[in-house]
Order: structure tokens, then sequence, then C-alpha cells
């Protein structure tokens, strides 16, 4: 059983073109607070980035920012954020987001957004840990990807002993309740708690 009192949140510096990303960003940001549930999240306060953060702080809750140096400008950094990091470059945020966080979700986003997800995808692959992950395909945003890991499944390039442990949400509500199930069972090796963990 895992404590969770901290998610780091990957998403978009920008807002994509359907209004549900936006409103998913924000009922994600009002729930984190709601629970005490510290996000931790890249810093700035545009796009997604900037509506789950605010939404956090709207709500009389806590944020970790962690940017680069070099993105303290195009990202627009978030000064209202009660803990503010600035790093050296995008490896040195990624591991300081990870050893921060107790959990992941990832809303929409472009290639920033996916290459985040992937790696936590991968650690946990290779069991470098066990913390919940969570894929908040917002309107199908994520379909592709889902469908891809299950390619990949499907011709032997995940193999057995080697899966991918990950929740998908479809509706943005039901992501933290999914999270502390998750946290709250032990962590699964056999065929049906794997399945179970994939909601495809």
């Amino acid at each position: 059983m895992r404590s969770i009192h901290s998610i780091c949140v990957y998403c978009g510096s920008g807002p994509g073109d359907d209004p549900a990303f936006v409103s998913a960003a924000r009922l994600l940001g009002q729930g984190l607070a709601k629970a005490g549930i510290r996000l931790v999240y890249g810093g700035g306060r545009i796009g997604l980035m900037g509506e789950v953060a605010r939404s956090v702080l709207a709500a009389g809750g806590n944020v970790t920012g962690i940017i680069p140096e070099f993105l303290k400008a195009r990202e627009m950094m978030l000064p209202e954020a009660q803990e503010l990091h600035v790093v050296k470059d995008m490896h040195a945020r990624k591991q300081l987001m990870f050893e921060k966080a107790d959990a992941f979700i990832a809303l929409p986003g472009g290639i920033g957004t996916l290459e985040e997800l992937v790696e936590q995808l991968t650690w946990a692959q290779l069991g470098r840990h066990d913390k919940p992950i969570l894929i908040a395909n917002i309107n199908g945003f994520w379909r592709p990807l889902l469908s891809l890991l299950a390619h990949m499944r499907e011709t032997g390039f995940v193999r057995e002993g080697l899966e991918v442990r990950y929740l998908v949400a479809e509706r943005i509500e039901d992501a933290l309740e999914m999270i502390f199930a998750a946290a709250a069972r032990p962590v699964p090796h056999d065929e049906e708690s794997e399945r179970l963990l994939r909601h495809m």
C-alpha cells in the first residue's frame, strides 16, 4: 500500500482545440485541492499547465512548479506556486518531478507530455518504481497511443514479465479515485491483476 500525498500532472503548454481539455484540467485541479493532494507540474502559467495549477490554487490547494531556466519566459513561470524550482535543464526537471510525486496523471498534450508519460511507463516497466500512472483519455485523445501499446504487445515487443502497467480514465472525475484505489492494493504480478490495471 502506497500513500498519495502529491501527484505529478503532465499536460500541454497549450490549451488544445477542444474545450473539454481545459475543462478537465480545471476539474482535476479542483479535485486535487479538495483531496489535499499537492500538484507537482512543469511550472508554467499557460495552456493546460496553467489551467490545472491556477485551479489548484484557487481552490486552496498546494502547487510545486519545476521549470528549466530556459523555459521561464516561454512557458511564463507561475510565481504564485507555493514551491517553485528553477532547474538547469529538462533532465533535471523530469527527475525532480519524479522524486516529488507519488503518482502521475497525463492530460492531453504534445511531444513533451508524451515523452514524460512514456518515460514513466518505461521506468515502471523496468521495475524502477511502482507509482500509479494514469492516462486521462479525454474525448479519446490518447486512443492512438493506447492502440500502439496494444500493438506492441500483440507483436511481441512487450513480452511476458515486462508488462506496461497503467490506468486509463475516460472521465477526469474518475482519475483520483482510480489512483487511490491502485495505491491501496499490492503491486500486481499475475495476469488477472494486469488485466484489471488496463482500462482500455
